[in-house]
């Protein structure tokens, strides 16, 4: 088996990808009203007949289902599960609905602090940290920050190449296999976690689309022990998004990745877009 079989045979082992045919469904779904929520509908359940292809479609619905003289329905601040699944970790308000789902929806209540994207996999520990542009973040912060941290591997990207946090899960297995491996796409696995996010071999290319753009928001990628993770976001907190990974960037990732509406119905699963870019990095030898 070559090595990009290997790569991509390691995804579908892990995540269990498989392509089929998406079959047409109406939409029968149970809504749990949690917290404010329940107030804002005076109940905790509504059951929908109405056909809700997407998460997006839903909260409009409940908009105009809302009943009047009840507490506000803040549609910029909830949290949104599916079957349990927090919707950031899917499409976000994209995630395809399909008969019989759970939906579960949470106000959020703001407190000050910042949620933690955490993650391992096999014997590493993975952070992501969304951070907000400062002055402080100069032409030469990466390479400031590796030398303090010489213990992580940190690499920064361009938040808008990023789907959720189980994208950034497959992009790092495949990079952190291809380590083991010693199937690296270039000497540093830094540089290799680059070049799959921007699914190409060629490091100007990876930097100039992928890499983090001065005087924006970026994402900084870090692996390592969870002490040195601690001790980076303590750094980073002042800067860190709220809601980290809010954004969607659905429509900027199938532009750029010039993924049809074609090949996204040719994939059977609410992660389409994510199974079809990750395939792309973990194909690149």
């Amino acid at each position: 088996m070559n090595q990009r079989a290997k790569l991509w045979t390691l995804l579908q082992q892990n995540y269990k990808i498989n392509f089929e045919l998406i079959s047409q469904v109406n939409v029968l779904i149970t809504v749990k009203l949690i917290g404010g929520a329940k107030k804002s509908f005076s109940t905790d359940k509504i059951v929908l007949e109405k056909k809700t292809d997407t998460i997006n479609d839903l909260v409009s619905h409940l908009i105009k289902i809302k009943p009047k003289n009840t507490l506000e329905f803040d549609t910029k601040n909830l949290i949104i599960a599916v079957n349990g699944v927090d919707s950031s970790a899917l499409d976000g308000y994209d995630t395809k609905l399909n008969d019989d789902d759970e939906i579960s929806i949470v106000p959020i209540i703001h407190g000050g602090s910042t949620t933690r994207i955490q993650f391992s996999i096999t014997h590493s520990d993975i952070e992501i940290f969304d951070v907000l542009n400062d002055k402080k973040f100069h032409k030469e912060f990466l390479d400031e920050l590796r030398s303090k941290y010489k213990q992580l591997i940190i690499q920064t990207i361009n938040p808008q190449f990023l789907l959720n946090a189980r994208h950034a899960k497959k992009i790092l297995t495949l990079s952190l296999h291809a380590k083991k491996n010693k199937m690296l796409l270039s000497k540093k696995i830094e540089t290799d976690i680059l070049l799959r996010f921007a699914a190409t071999t060629q490091i100007s290319d990876a930097i100039k689309v992928a890499g983090r753009k001065l005087n924006m928001d970026f994402l900084i990628i870090a692996v390592g022990k969870k002490s040195s993770l601690s001790k980076l976001h303590s750094e980073l907190k002042p800067f860190l998004r709220a809601k980290p990974l809010s954004k969607n960037n659905h429509t900027f990732l199938k532009k750029q990745f010039k993924v049809s509406k074609m090949h996204l119905s040719a994939v059977s699963s609410k992660d389409s877009l994510e199974n079809i870019i990750v395939e792309k990095a973990a194909v690149l030898i």
